[in-house]
């Protein structure tokens, strides 16, 4: 398939062309061996390379191609993680001062989204999985109950698929949403690789969200955001709004070779390879797996361990680090890049480590803190510093998320009470951590 940035990039490159414009290195090798190829491609807005947030080529034709992979009118390419299109997608599908339902697990960058548009959540709760300790999906009745019960909301943003995997019914949720004249977004950052799967996770969303870079072989940074029904020249105005005006060509082309590299033979063959992989994994070790009447997804290796925190440090202690763990789960992120011996080495480490694998004991579901004042007024209000554990009863100026999974235990403008702190012990977060409480 064509690579059409890209091919422009090296087009550029290759001619040798005077470069008396940015970036400063003028396309010379970089100080650094490992660096040193990058620059070539490192160009800036000129006339055959085009310009992300205008219409032209070569973008036209790159964005185009991922658009009709996902299934989507619309594809605009960002250099700013899921966190931009979070911001641009959240500014396409609400009006500033509108209320929104929201996925209470949502990551952080959402709830810095609502405060900048002055939005006003209204949170819709996961189901609490007690046999797994985790969140469950979102459920399609709770969404209907939640909309039937406040009319005026117009707009519906969730996570799916989850840190550990798990997947919300988003073609059954939009066609509650649109029923109702709204328009659902999807932070879907963990799940870019799902439809080189052959799987169509976002069908129906207004708008999703994904991170190249996390299950991708794309640089860092890199992610996308897909849209039905809004024009193409909105989308990249605003994406400009939240994005570098100076965006980084190499992660550009990046995700070029990407999209190219998997809808070949040999990049479907490896994801095809990987997701054969976790399911050995799964039906070897303690884990989270489908048959518990998930949809889960197929690269996510979900470990039980009865000490997440000590079994990371001994995998790390073995070369093996993981994407993140909890009280009770290490989460390894598996991609078309992991090859069976990597897979080997992973499993002959979980071997000797088998002992300390199993439920660990239960957690409470998270608390659902009282909101006192709204995200933007308490984000941007005159705050103090103070630790953790002396702040109970105080009104949160910031987020306490741990991270990852960024997800907020208490947002701004919420109270710090008994409930939360002691939330916060039990599933390990440093009470003696500062943090930022408004002055009232």
């Amino acid at each position: 398939m064509p690579t059409p940035l890209y091919d422009a990039l090296r087009g550029y490159a290759d001619k040798k062309p005077l470069r008396f414009h940015m970036p400063g290195h003028k396309g010379k090798p970089l100080p650094v061996p490992e660096l040193a190829g990058l620059a070539a491609l490192d160009l800036t807005e000129l006339s055959p390379t085009g310009n992300l947030y205008e219409a032209g080529e070569p973008f036209d034709s790159a964005r185009r191609l991922w658009a009709e992979l996902f299934g989507f009118d619309c594809c605009q390419f960002l250099t700013g993680g899921s966190t931009m299109g979070i911001h641009t997608g959240l500014t396409l599908c609400a009006r500033p001062g509108s209320r929104v339902l929201v996925d209470r697990s949502c990551h952080r960058a959402v709830f810095n989204a609502m405060a900048l548009l002055d939005l006003e959540p209204v949170y819709l709760e996961r189901p609490w999985l007690r046999s797994e300790n985790l969140i469950g999906p979102v459920s399609p009745e709770m969404v209907e109950k939640m909309l039937d019960r406040h009319p005026d909301i117009k707009t519906v943003c969730i996570t799916s698929p989850t840190y550990a995997g798990v997947l919300s019914n988003i073609g059954v949720i939009s066609r509650i949403v649109h029923a109702r004249g709204g328009k659902l977004f999807v932070d879907g950052a963990h799940g870019a690789h799902l439809p080189f799967l052959g799987l169509a996770p976002f069908w129906g969303a207004d708008a999703v969200t994904v991170s190249a870079h996390k299950t991708l072989p794309a640089m860092g940074q890199t992610a996308l955001l897909f849209t039905d029904g809004f024009d193409s020249d909105l989308v990249r105005r605003t994406a400009s709004v939240f994005g570098t005006s100076s965006p980084s060509y190499p992660m550009l082309a990046s995700l070029d070779v990407a999209r190219e590299w998997l809808t070949g033979e040999e990049g479907f063959h490896q994801y095809r390879q990987a997701a054969c992989r976790v399911t050995e994994l799964r039906q070897k070790f303690p884990g989270l797996r489908p048959e518990y009447g998930l949809s889960l997804d197929p690269c996510r290796f979900v470990l039980k361990v009865k000490d997440g925190p000590a079994f990371a440090k001994q995998l790390e202690e073995r070369g093996v680090y993981p994407e993140m763990e909890d009280g009770g789960h290490v989460v390894f992120i598996c991609t078309a890049q992991d090859s069976d011996e990597d897979f080997y080495r992973l499993e002959r480490v979980l071997e000797e480590l088998r002992d300390q694998m199993g439920d660990c004991p239960p957690v409470p579901a998270p608390p659902v803190p009282e909101r006192m004042i709204s995200l933007r007024s308490a984000l941007f209000a005159p705050s103090r510093v103070r630790p953790l554990e002396d702040c109970e009863g105080e009104i949160s100026a910031c987020q306490i998320a741990p991270y990852p999974p960024g997800v907020p235990v208490v947002a701004p403008g919420e109270r710090i009470s008994k409930k939360e702190l002691a939330y916060l012990r039990e599933i390990g977060y440093n009470m003696l951590s500062e943090v930022r409480t408004v002055i009232l």
